[in-house]
């Protein structure tokens, strides 16, 4: 980090003001050779300053430069934004004279990697700002703002604080075996403390699905034999025509996508092609993905006719999905029924159309339901969200599942620490204590440039 970065931080094109961010010890130095106005290297810190952008002779804009001093910065760096005249040309121009006078440009993300790798933030702070910038819902955007501002990282703070001490108790005990003033730490005294620690994680665990939710939304499949008004039922919670809905079957050969928001809970939906046994190719391809969507769904839409009697294949599938979260629709009944629910094995029935929207308003409320998505409106939403971090700690649950099995089996303590220490480490590759570079450099580049 000894070379000076810079990088746009703002979307090229034509606008009112775009950013150019610079930070390094040479950020002062190399800005001031561009720069006609004050000498930034005496002006107070977190100051803004009026000059102009010249090239030799030449004035290239007229701009505001605020000017960070070391360490109250993004980066814990000397860091300069100048502010010039928003436009493609112009704002390449400064970029490119500050290159020319000893700036590197910044790869994505270095300028919160080099945040990260100063001290001001952690990993998993790090993860919320780029989760803060992706928020598509209100909702994704608190989740982030408290990853952000480390109440995420305070969570897991506490799981490793709690774990210290333990490993404290054992130490004192195996090294000061004279001292009879000190509680001397059992297996029988060792469960307990471990049952909690377990307890705490599988409820991070538990709530982390929430975090997914809000995050990426609920990947939703509409799934049912040809013409029972899939295509319909996307529409109408679309509120659009996304998807061609005529009466003959297979119009729908490959997957329709849309998404919906519910109560700042995106709704991620596909609609399938119908599934029917077809000698068209294309088709068959369609048919064939719909099966596989329903296995890598968080739920999934099962559309009956009221007007058609129910199939086998109908109560196969409808007998394949009773353990997914799942909705079984039947559709069109403003039309005569023909279907005999009795032979649905299922809580979840909805009867709807698409003509008058009947029934449309109670799906979305079986929705809410299934994912209690009302209870997330009272939550302080500090949930766990990255998939580095969940795998972690599923991790680590295995190792305390280990240590369980290991007191039923009377391992002495000291053995037992050595588990417990590998736990404490885990810990730390969680808020980043502990870290490969190359993961680090993986995250990082999944930033915007300038971030």
């Amino acid at each position: 980090m000894e070379d000076t970065i810079v990088a746009i931080a703002t979307p090229l094109g034509v606008g009112a003001i775009s950013i150019i961010r610079v930070s390094g010890k040479e950020a002062f130095n190399i800005t001031n050779k561009i720069f006609k106005g004050k000498d930034l290297n005496v002006v107070d810190t977190h100051t803004i300053n009026y000059g102009y952008i010249h090239e030799k002779n030449k004035e290239i804009d007229e701009v505001l430069v605020s000017v960070m001093k070391a360490p109250r910065t993004y980066t814990r760096e000397d860091s300069v934004e100048i502010n010039c005249h928003g436009g493609i040309a112009t704002t390449n121009k400064v970029l490119e004279l500050l290159i020319e006078n000893g700036c590197r440009l910044a790869e994505p993300g270095e300028f919160t990697k080099r945040a990260f790798l100063n001290g001001r933030i952690d990993l998993e702070e790090a993860e919320g700002i780029m989760n803060l910038i992706n928020a598509k819902t209100e909702k994704a955007r608190d989740l982030a703002i408290n990853q952000l501002n480390g109440k995420v990282s305070d969570m897991i703070k506490d799981l490793k604080d709690g774990v210290a001490e333990l490993l404290a108790s054992i130490e004192v005990n195996i090294d000061y075996p004279e001292y009879e003033d000190i509680e001397e730490v059992t297996l029988s005294m060792l469960n307990p403390k471990i049952k909690a620690i377990k307890d705490y994680i599988l409820k991070i665990l538990d709530d982390s699905k929430n975090g997914k939710i809000i995050k990426e939304g609920i990947k939703t499949s509409i799934i049912g034999r040809p013409n029972v008004g899939k295509s319909s039922i996307l529409n109408t919670l679309l509120e659009e025509e996304k998807a061609i809905v005529t009466n003959i079957e297979g119009t729908t050969r490959d997957t329709v996508e849309g998404i919906i928001n519910i109560d700042g809970i995106l709704l991620n939906i596909i609609d399938t092609a119908g599934i029917r046994d077809t000698n068209d190719f294309v088709e068959s391809l369609g048919v064939k993905k719909s099966r596989e969507l329903i296995n890598n769904s968080d739920l999934v839409l099962y559309v009956l006719n009221n007007n058609e009697e129910i199939t086998n294949e109908d109560i196969e599938i409808i007998n394949n999905i009773k353990d997914k979260n799942h909705i079984i629709i039947i559709n069109k009944s403003d039309l005569e029924t023909k279907l005999d629910i009795s032979k649905i094995d299922s809580s979840n029935i909805i009867k709807m159309n698409t003509i008058d929207f009947d029934g449309l308003n109670e799906l979305k409320e079986k929705i809410k339901e299934i994912f209690n998505l009302s209870k997330l409106e009272l939550e302080d939403l500090t949930y766990l969200t990255s998939a580095r971090s969940i795998a972690i700690l599923k991790q680590i649950k295995k190792s305390i599942d280990d240590i369980e099995e290991s007191i039923k089996n009377d391992i002495p303590i000291n053995i037992i620490e050595i588990d417990i220490k590998e736990i404490w480490d885990k810990l730390g590759e969680i808020l980043g204590n502990s870290y490969e570079g190359e993961l680090v450099d993986k995250m990082f580049s999944k930033f915007c440039l300038g971030k």
